[in-house]
């Protein structure tokens, strides 16, 4: 890894990275502090659902407001990063143990299996549901993507990267209070992150070299990809979770209201039947839904960029490109084509206004495809690389928030993500959403999630650098070099020593770190102060 790009990193990640990283630096404190938005809502076990419609989208759970990469206090209207999911409270995660292996969802009217159990097939999975019985009764079925993805909560961290083999102070993407949930089994040589759970929803199309596909939720990263159903040579296996009641969960009733918007009886959100018309960036794309409010756009001042779930419940499972010449979504839609990386015509992918944080911070958020998820594969035997529809239209995946897509030709990750950063947007409004306000924001201890204010530490976490951070693999944006005063400030200086520097952002404080033959002063808890 070069100096340049090493610094990059650092300049995007908060203090939860130095923590990781001063390994071979004296260590000036065992507690680490971040800056969180809100208060985590407490569970509540046994009140009404929180709405009258038929489809409850429930709230994502994300609490903290971040910039391009670490946590920020909330940002006021006409600021930048204004806008962003945690500054909007939607029907909070509302569950009830029922004490029989069961939990129902208040907000949803969905009842759940409690412990997903063993893996299994994707046959097996289907085959199962007629025959379980659990809590007395037999009416369980295999949940759709819709379904299992309305439990998903961003208040987790994507652990991917993390070379430990103690999980006790992850963060998954479920409510562990309530649910059962288990990473993946290294000793059985599957990867921490693991843990898929399948649903009901098949790919219209195939991904891959002609994979039947099935829709899953990762709880262990916080994803919706398609997932073949064979993987080397054998069948995939999956967690399973068996639902029952409310079969109009994830069923839209879209209405053209004949001015320029929809309306979705079933959640109450209204959608302009356009999008953005062109890609822009995250910070963009919270500053563009500010001036169309402004413009009292289709005649309303209270548009937001939608956070996942609410984005993710306009997708259309029945449609893709190659099956139906469309858009994964309703064709009461419009939604603007693309050249695609191959050249070929596609659809984009659409920005929401989750981040989805991990280990090194906030500089990622979550786009829905509305298109082809695209990914560059390569033989194992080496070769050129082919791009491909990996995970299917309808997948959830995520981009960093800047940066210059020029600098991943081959993607990102194992089945190299395509990586678009400019993406396209479409707002939403209504719904049971209500505007969280407030300028100052509590401290969160990170002590509170993991022991000594850093995850755990069994193996090396990120032996020989960031992982997967060179340019063309799907690192953060990067060639930029550490400004020179970084550099002459520590030039002095032992690994460890505190520092400060003037930089055209405001004024740095850090600590000195070696990097290469040299010590650079790396800010502590991000960007420096006074930036704009």
């Amino acid at each position: 890894m070069t100096k340049a790009n090493f610094f990059v990193a650092f300049m995007l990640v908060p203090v939860l990275v130095l923590g990781l990283m001063m390994g071979a630096c004296e260590e000036s404190s065992d507690t680490l502090n971040t800056t969180s938005t809100l208060d985590p809502a407490p569970k509540s076990t046994a009140q009404e659902p929180q709405s009258n419609y038929d489809y409850v989208i429930v709230d994502t759970g994300q609490k903290t407001c971040y910039d391009n990469s670490v946590a920020i206090t909330y940002p006021e209207e006409g600021e930048a990063f204004y806008g962003q999911d945690a500054q909007y409270a939607g029907a909070q995660p509302n569950y009830r143990d029922n004490g029989d292996g069961t939990v129902t969802d208040l907000n949803t009217g969905l009842m759940w299996q409690q412990d997903p159990g063993e893996k299994m097939t994707y046959d097996e999975a289907v085959a199962g549901a007629d025959t379980f019985n659990l809590a007395g009764y037999n009416d369980w079925r295999l949940s759709t993507i819709k379904e299992l993805y309305s439990l998903i909560e961003f208040s987790g961290l994507d652990p991917s990267g993390y070379e430990g083999n103690d999980t006790s102070g992850l963060i998954p993407f479920i409510d562990t209070d309530y649910f059962v949930f288990e990473y993946g089994d290294e000793s059985a040589g599957e990867r921490i992150i693991d843990s898929q759970y399948a649903s009901s929803t098949k790919y219209v199309n195939t991904t891959m070299n002609g994979d039947e596909t099935v829709f899953g939720v990762n709880f262990a990263d916080g994803r919706i990809k398609g997932y073949g159903l064979e993987i080397h040579g054998s069948e995939k296996t999956f967690f399973v979770m068996y639902v029952r009641g409310n079969t109009d969960y994830g069923v839209n009733d879209f209405v053209d209201n004949g001015d320029g918007t929809i309306i979705d009886n079933a959640t109450g959100l209204m959608w302009p039947q356009t999008d953005s018309g062109e890609g822009m960036a995250w910070e963009e794309a919270l500053e563009w839904v500010q001036e169309m409010n402004e413009e009292n756009y289709l005649g309303y001042s209270d548009w937001r960029l939608p956070d996942a779930k609410e984005l993710q419940s306009i997708v259309d499972y029945t449609r893709s490109p190659t099956t139906t010449n469309s858009a994964a979504i309703d064709p009461v839609f419009e939604c603007t084509s693309i050249i695609d990386e191959g050249g070929e015509m596609n659809y984009p992918f659409y920005w929401t206004s989750t981040t989805h944080a991990n280990m090194m911070g906030g500089g990622s958020a979550i786009y829905i495809t509305f298109g082809e998820a695209l990914g560059w594969m390569q033989s194992p035997f080496g070769g050129d690389y082919t791009l491909m529809d990996v995970h299917g239209a309808g997948a959830q995946r995520s981009d960093p928030k800047i940066g210059d897509p020029d600098d991943y030709p081959y993607g990102y990750g194992p089945q190299g993500d395509v990586i678009r950063i400019d993406n396209f947007v479409r707002l939403v409004r209504g719904g049971d959403n209500e505007v969280v306000t407030g300028s100052s924001a509590p401290e969160e201890n990170l002590s509170e999630k993991w022991p000594s204010g850093r995850p755990p530490q069994s193996g090396t976490p990120f032996e020989g650098g960031l992982p997967g951070r060179e340019p063309g693999q799907g690192g953060m944006p990067g060639g930029m070099a550490p400004p020179q005063e970084a550099i002459n400030v520590c030039s002095d200086s032992s690994e460890g020593t505190p520092c400060e520097f003037e930089s055209p952002r405001g004024t740095v404080i850090g600590t000195c770190m070696k990097l290469e033959d040299e010590c650079i002063c790396v800010p502590e808890g991000g960007p420096p102060r006074g930036g704009p």
